[in-house]
Parts: structure tokens; C-alpha cells; sequence
């Protein structure tokens, strides 16, 4: 039987985490897992548990929060597997505000459906993407789901400033509000393998996933596991046009839209003479940053769905 370390984020969700717990120790145990459940404490608390538990015997790590809380985890297994280690497998339980990669690899909105989930689970392959800022640092960070430069950076850090939402309701206020106070799109060159794009951008998402910001289907087609990055570029267009462009982000019928090009690589660099914004997975990245690389590590992970 597998042994689970559950990774729980208490603020996750606005504090969803937190009131989550008793019901989600009630679901694991009904479902006779076999896990030990501890709280992070502080950022990068969840990478650090994630190493350990690598080390004790757990075939599962589970995310047990957001997006934020699954990278964290997967950036502890990844420094717990050195390049070549085998390592637990990642698993999500879907308990943050966005949650994005959950449904990327398939896991039930609901806490007690993705419960029974974890019980009846399986490892499958998943890509993990790397990035770094080489002009600040040459260490690599990963992530699973999405890294967002310009108008996505934004959006996170606008949604700091909101106490109670979460989910779709959280991230469309926030897009709404976003729009109004930051407009900017600096010339952008991105390169994508033998590719080159260079115009002024509003906003540029390197996908692993399909979906960010809990119901904005930003990469439609990505899959989390073809070894492929999808990126969605939208250049830089009037406020108006950007909101007429909302409901087709949020249906993903955006792709064949002019102001939207979208490509595939399997590694990416953005630069710009002026700072960009990023985020990554949903927490913020960089702020006033020249050059951005991202590739891809095809199946580096086992995902348990």
C-alpha cells in the first residue's frame, strides 16, 4: 500500500486550507490511505516538507492547497531527485483559489470525489517545465502549470489585495480591475526554438497546463504531458478590444483571434530592453526583469490521478 505525506497549505484559498482540514483527514481516512498530514508554516515550507518526505518512504506528496503549493512541492521533489533520483509521486487536491494544474491532470473539483481520487490513483508521466532569470541568477525554479509575463503578472498581484474571493469570481474581478490600472505593453522578443517574434505585448503565457486563473483557458490545447510548451501571446491591443477578448479566454475560443498568436516550443526566451512582470503558477516571480528561459523536462515527474 502507498504511504502519503499530504502537504496541506492552510491560507490556500484564502483560507480554505484551513477550514478544509477536518473534513479532508474525515475523506482520507474513510478512504483507508495510509497518510501522515502536516501544515506549512511559511513560504517554501511545502518544497522543503516535499524533499524530506522523499527521503522517508512516501510513494505520494501531495499538494494539498493551490497552484502555489504545488510548486513549491515539485520544486522539493525536484531538488530531492538531483536530475536523476527517483522520487514520490506528485499528488493535488484541489484547495486553492485557482488549482489550475488539478485540472489539468484530471482531478475532481470536489474534495471528497478527488479523495476517493487519491485511493484508486495511479502514476502517470507529467512534464515539469524550468525556468530562470539569468541576468538575476543562474539557479532554476520549476513549475507545472503556467508562467505569465506582463498583464497576467499583474493580475496576481492584484489578487493579493483581495481578502475573501476565490475561484473564477476571485480572478475575474481582478482581471476587470487589472485592466483599468495596468495597460503597458513593452517590445517583446521571444524566441521559440528556430522562432522569433518580436512586437509589443500585453501579455505572453508559457503553458505546461490549459487552464490559469481558475476558469481561463488561456493554452486550450496544451497537454501536461506531450513535452511540449504552448504559448499564448496577445499583443498590445486597446483596453476595450482586451475586454472583448475575456469571454474567448474564458472559453478558449481566443486562438484564432488576430491580436492572439499562439505557438510550440520546447524551449522559449523572452527579453525586452524594458522590466517585465512575471508570475509563476500563480505567485510572483519577477518584477522588473530583462530575460526569461523556460524548457521543458518531458515526463520528469510521476503525477498520482
Amino acid at each position: 500500500m502507498q504511504r502519503f505525506k499530504i502537504v496541506l497549505n492552510p491560507i490556500a484559498g484564502k483560507g480554505f486550507g484551513a477550514r478544509a482540514k477536518d473534513d479532508l483527514c474525515r475523506l482520507l481516512s474513510a478512504e483507508q490511505l495510509d497518510y501522515e498530514l502536516v501544515e506549512t508554516a511559511r513560504r517554501w515550507h511545502a518544497a522543503e516538507l516535499a524533499q524530506a518526505a522523499a527521503g522517508d518512504g512516501f510513494g505520494v506528496v501531495v499538494a494539498a492547497g493551490g497552484d502555489g503549493t504545488t510548486n513549491e512541492v515539485v520544486n522539493g521533489l525536484m531538488a530531492a531527485s538531483n536530475g536523476n533520483t527517483p522520487v514520490p509521486a506528485l499528488g493535488v487536491l484541489p484547495l486553492g483559489s485557482g488549482s489550475d494544474f488539478a485540472s489539468a491532470v484530471g482531478m475532481q473539483a470536489r474534495l471528497a470525489a478527488a479523495c476517493q481520487q487519491l485511493a484508486n490513483g495511479r502514476p502517470r508521466p507529467v512534464d515539469v517545465v524550468r525556468a530562470r532569470l539569468p541576468d538575476e541568477s543562474p539557479e532554476w525554479r520549476y513549475y507545472a502549470n503556467a508562467l505569465g509575463i506582463g498583464f497576467d503578472a499583474f493580475v496576481t498581484l492584484e489578487t493579493l489585495k483581495v481578502k475573501h474571493l476565490r475561484g473564477i469570481p476571485l480572478y475575474l474581478l481582478v482581471v476587470l480591475k487589472t485592466l483599468i490600472l495596468h495597460h503597458h505593453a513593452p517590445t517583446i522578443t521571444i524566441t521559440c526554438d528556430d522562432q522569433e517574434l518580436v512586437q509589443a505585448s500585453l501579455m505572453v503565457v508559457i503553458a505546461n497546463g490549459w487552464r490559469e486563473g481558475g476558469g481561463f483557458f488561456v493554452a486550450p490545447d496544451a497537454k501536461p504531458d506531450d513535452g511540449l510548451l504552448d504559448l499564448c501571446i496577445t499583443r498590445k491591443i486597446s483596453r476595450s478590444a482586451m475586454l472583448a477578448l475575456i469571454p474567448h479566454f474564458m472559453r478558449g475560443s481566443h486562438v484564432n483571434r488576430k491580436p492572439v498568436t499562439m505557438m510550440r516550443s520546447t524551449r522559449v526566451v523572452v527579453s525586452s530592453p524594458e522590466k517585465m512582470a512575471a508570475h509563476m503558477d500563480g505567485e510572483m516571480y519577477a518584477t522588473e526583469t530583462h530575460r526569461i528561459e523556460c524548457e521543458i523536462l518531458p515526463h520528469r515527474l510521476q503525477v498520482w490521478a
